[in-house]
């Protein structure tokens, strides 16, 4: 049977076969070509070998032919060779026998009828040997010829030969003569020799110069040890953060510092204070000198601290011309909140002065969140959008163009707390190359959840501003003695943890660590103007204030509506006609109106405006028994525009309580007696310290100065000669406060990066990290792309 295979078959075939064959020839050219290249390298290899053979063959007999002229002398000196030391000792008996042995070998192996065995096939070539033989006798003549022309060269310039030469030979002769001493030449002994060493003057001076080398400093001499009060009395400053952590008051730990430093004051070293130190108070020595005596005891024994646990080594060294200030709140307009508005006012004159960029961080919320925020149904579509109604609403009320940056992070609006949260690591919409100095508004807030990089870690300088109460709006919930008891130690957590200092704007605030009190807040220079105007417009003749008395704040019960609603309620008769004007929106407006209208209040409600609006301007008393505030902007606005302001004698008036329209109460019918006092008399117009006191531009001056913005700004003048000499001593000192703060930082973030445990605080699920409507608006890479998680 025929088997018919297609035409392309076959070709295909008879391709196949023929590149078959190619293939196969060029394997054996190939391995034909490597076998050659094997055997010239195993021709090349056996030929070092045979080399390195010939070369260790002339070595071993250079060295026996040494061997034998050496052992043919005697070892010893003839001088110390006595008449009954003449015999020959055996090893040299040994080798004058061997010796004829060994010439017969070699001129054996030198004659020419010497053949090797054929099986090695061993040929010995001596050209090599020649070779180094002329090249070696060819040097030593090019060194002659060296030595010879710097002899000529030296000899005609006398004066610089005799200056290097000189000293050269005396030195030769010193060893000479010391090799003589030492062979027994001289009559000296040896210890008179090494006496002689010892106090040759080379010697001495050699001595003398690593002692001023080694010179210990005169300050560290006589510094006694430390004693065990001294000991205790620093551990209980370096734990006073974990003491205060879990409850033990800062005054507390300071007396027990202060009655261990008692004990062993004599022995400070008050005698290492600076020359200047005379103008300083008692108070400031004492506070330092605890310090001064660690230093100086871990400087005298030469300890060197550079470093512990949760060290930082990541903060930026900018060495641009312009420091850079970032400043982060909890809100931002169109919500009329106070860390919405004052942030933003701190931003704008932090820039005027130019010396410094500022950024502005502020949240981005969704739509859905925008919606329940922004008051009148305003919504953003983009952050563009929104930046320019910040923008345009901040310079109708300032005057002028303020040069800033405005960023956006990730925010969601929670609910049950009526506030809005980060989500994700806020610290990452700061660039690292603008890292350098942080302001965050309401440090708490930001960092309840924060999971990310510990802002201490990445700012030069973190300050926190705390602007809310909140211990007061949660002892208002229910179990709120409870819940303000954990949430009072996770703010005194986060704010160690996170911030290098601490403003409260009053004290109504919780007892911060690192904290000061002080009112960084300004007011919009537009009320100021209207004051101006109203005071303008008394003394012409003409009347300014026609109208009451009002109250303007968000409305929720704990914005003071609950003490409002109480004082006029038990007071209904006492202020008979007093009507009062109430503006704002909230949540729980619905039940403050109806509760309001239960009791037959001569109360009317109207829906929020800017406290700016003309329809307020009329308004002669502000009133406002607000206890939970921490410093009321609307008060301070008020005040601004020339009215009377009744609030409650509370910490958190207690910066306006300097002004004469300000009138404080302490009871309720102290309350009644200060609002008859306002609607009966005319308010003072305000002077123009007053005004001042008043300003943004006095608020950026006192922040600049309690926060220590002034002194980062210009390092070169940060501190004063006197902390300089402080701190220089102290750098060797292990800091067991930042230990702890760094140790609570991890603590934290080991807690907020569980999403269960998020849950049980009260966390917005999924809060952890921005969510794909973020990624959207804010033209963000997913969480997992920004941050991955690499497995193995």
């Amino acid at each position: 049977m025929i088997n018919f295979r297609p035409p392309e078959t076959r070709t295909r075939s008879s391709v196949g076969a023929s590149s078959s064959v190619v293939t196969a020839e060029k394997a054996l050219s190939f391995i034909s070509k490597g076998w050659q290249e094997v055997r010239s390298s195993a021709d090349a290899d056996l030929q070092l070998i045979k080399n390195r053979a010939n070369s260790f063959k002339n070595l071993a007999d250079r060295e026996l032919e040494n061997f034998i002229n050496s052992a043919s002398k005697s070892p010893f000196p003839v001088s110390s060779i006595t008449a009954s030391a003449t015999t020959i000792p055996a090893e040299i008996d040994f080798v004058k026998k061997l010796r004829p042995k060994l010439s017969e070998i070699r001129r054996a192996y030198s004659s020419p009828e010497f053949k090797w065995p054929t099986q090695g096939k061993l040929r010995i070539d001596l050209s090599a040997i020649k070779n180094v033989i002329v090249a070696e006798e060819e040097e030593e003549d090019e060194r002659e010829r060296w030595r010879k022309w710097r002899r000529e060269r030296f000899k005609e310039e006398g004066q610089f030969g005799e200056f290097n030469w000189e000293p050269i030979k005396a030195f030769k002769t010193r060893l000479r003569e010391l090799e003589v001493d030492l062979k027994g030449g001289s009559s000296s002994s040896p210890v008179d020799i090494f006496e002689g060493i010892k106090n040759s003057e080379f010697v001495v001076k050699v001595k003398s110069s690593l002692k001023s080398i080694c010179k210990e400093p005169e300050e560290t001499k006589g510094v006694p040890p430390l004693d065990v009060p001294e000991l205790l009395a620093y551990l209980v400053r370096q734990s006073s953060p974990f003491l205060d952590q879990i409850g033990i008051r800062r005054d507390i730990s300071e007396k027990i510092v202060d009655s261990l430093c008692s004990k062993g004051r004599s022995k400070l070293l008050l005698h290492s204070l600076p020359e200047e130190g005379s103008s300083l108070t008692e108070g400031e020595i004492m506070n330092d000198e605890l310090d001064l005596r660690i230093a100086s005891v871990l400087q005298s024994t030469g300890h060197c601290y550079e470093g512990g646990f949760w060290g930082d080594s990541t903060k930026q060294n900018l060495s641009g011309d312009k420091r850079h200030v970032a400043i982060v709140t909890t809100a931002s307009l169109p919500w009329m909140t106070g860390t919405a508005v004052n942030p933003l006012f701190r931003a704008a004159y932090l820039a005027k002065s130019e010396k410094q960029n500022v950024t502005l961080l502020v949240p981005w919320l969704c739509k859905s969140d925008q919606e329940l925020v922004y008051p009148n149904q305003l919504t953003f579509s983009s952050p563009e959008d929104q930046e320019l109604y910040i923008r345009n609403w901040l310079e109708e009320r300032i005057g002028f163009k303020a040069n800033f940056k405005i960023s956006f992070y990730p925010g969601k609006f929670s609910k049950e707390r009526r506030s809005i949260m980060p989500a994700g690591d806020t610290s990452q919409f700061i660039p690292s190359r603008d890292a350098d100095i942080a302001i965050l508004e309401e440090p708490e807030h930001l960092n309840w959840y924060h999971h990310g990089k510990r802002w201490t870690d990445k700012f030069n300088h973190v300050v926190g501003i705390v602007h809310t109460n909140y211990l007061e709006y949660i002892k208002r919930e229910k179990n709120g003695a409870l819940q303000a008891f954990f949430v009072k130690h996770v703010n005194n957590l986060v704010t160690r943890a996170y911030c290098d200092k601490v403003l409260r704007l009053s004290a109504a605030t919780q007892d911060l660590p690192k904290s000061l009190v002080c009112n960084v807040h300004g007011v919009n220079p537009k009320f100021l103007k209207i004051g101006e105007k109203a005071a303008a417009d008394r003394q012409s003749g003409q009347q300014v204030f026609s109208k009451g008395a009002y109250f303007l704040g968000k409305m929720v019960w704990a914005k003071g509506y609950r003490e409002l609603i109480d004082l006029l309620a038990n007071h209904k008769t006492d202020l008979d006609g007093f009507n009062l004007d109430v503006y704002g929106n909230g949540e729980d407006a619905h039940e403050v109106q109806s509760t309001a209208k239960r009791l037959n209040l001569n109360v009317n409600f109207m829906k929020g405006r800017d406290h700016a609006d003309d329809s307020l301007h009329g308004y002669k008393v502000f009133i406002n028994p607000s206890i939970s505030d921490v410093l009321c902007t609307a008060t301070a606005e008020a005040l601004a525009m020339g009215k009377f302001v009744v609030c409650a004698d509370h910490p958190s008036n207690e910066f306006f309580q300097a002004f004469p329209n300000c009138l404080t109460y302490r009871t309720p019918d102290d309350f009644v007696a200060k609002v008859q006092e306002a609607m009966s008399s005319e308010p003072q117009p305000l002077t123009p310290e007053e005004q001042y006191k008043l300003s943004w531009e006095a608020a950026t001056q006192r922040f600049m100065e309690y926060s220590d913005l002034d002194k980062v700004l210009a390092s070169e003048t940060s501190l004063d000669r006197r902390r300089q000499k402080v701190i220089g001593k102290s750098v060797s000192l292990p800091n067991l406060e930042e230990m702890v703060d760094g140790g609570l930082a991890f603590t934290h973030n080991c807690f907020t990066g569980n999403e269960f445990l998020r849950l049980c605080t009260g966390a917005i699920p999924r809060s952890r990290d921005y969510d794909k409507e973020h990624c959207k608006d804010l033209h963000l890479l997913p969480p997992q792309v920004e941050n991955p998680i690499y497995g193995w």
